[in-house]
């Protein structure tokens, strides 16, 4: 794996083969990490720390470059149970809560939220407030106005 930074000596060998799988995939695109977050809904910084286990991937972050490198489901499934197992063993930072807001003893068992971040295309189209639909003021706005158009003509011209 030439080019990336040594990883620290005190990762457990899960991260360490997790991180380390992952590097091979990235570097089987063949994209920098500029192009991965342009391909991705995550920053070329977010990937840096991921490729160097500074800090774990969201599920959604390896299930996306799994589907850029072209692995087939199960070689896919499988990426998931070994980030399963890393984040289950992943150093956890020394301001992190025991437990993350997504379950009783953290989503992922190691108090890192697995938070969906998704590309604006992907993202469900948001819901107005609710109150009178736009589409009908505007046509009873302009109603109102055209009746006051006529009135003021009837009366100029009467």
């Amino acid at each position: 794996m030439s080019g990336w930074q040594a990883l620290p000596d005190d990762l457990p060998p899960e991260v360490r083969h997790f991180v380390a799988q992952l590097r091979q995939l990235k570097d089987r695109t063949g994209l920098s990490l500029v192009a991965l977050g342009a391909r991705t809904a995550y920053s070329k910084s977010s990937w840096h720390r991921y490729l160097n286990a500074t800090q774990p991937p969201p599920r959604q972050a390896v299930a996306a470059l799994c589907r850029i490198a072209g692995l087939d489901t199960t070689d896919a499934e499988r990426f998931g149970v070994r980030w399963e197992l890393a984040v289950q063993a992943w150093p956890r930072p020394a301001t992190a809560p025991a437990t993350a807001a997504g379950g009783e003893n953290g989503e992922n068992g190691a108090g890192y939220e697995d938070e969906p971040t998704l590309p604006w295309w992907d993202e469900p189209p948001r819901r107005r407030a609710s109150g009178p639909n736009r589409l009908l003021l505007a046509a009873a706005l302009l109603l109102v106005l055209v009746l006051l158009l006529g009135v003021a003509g009837a009366v100029a011209s009467g």
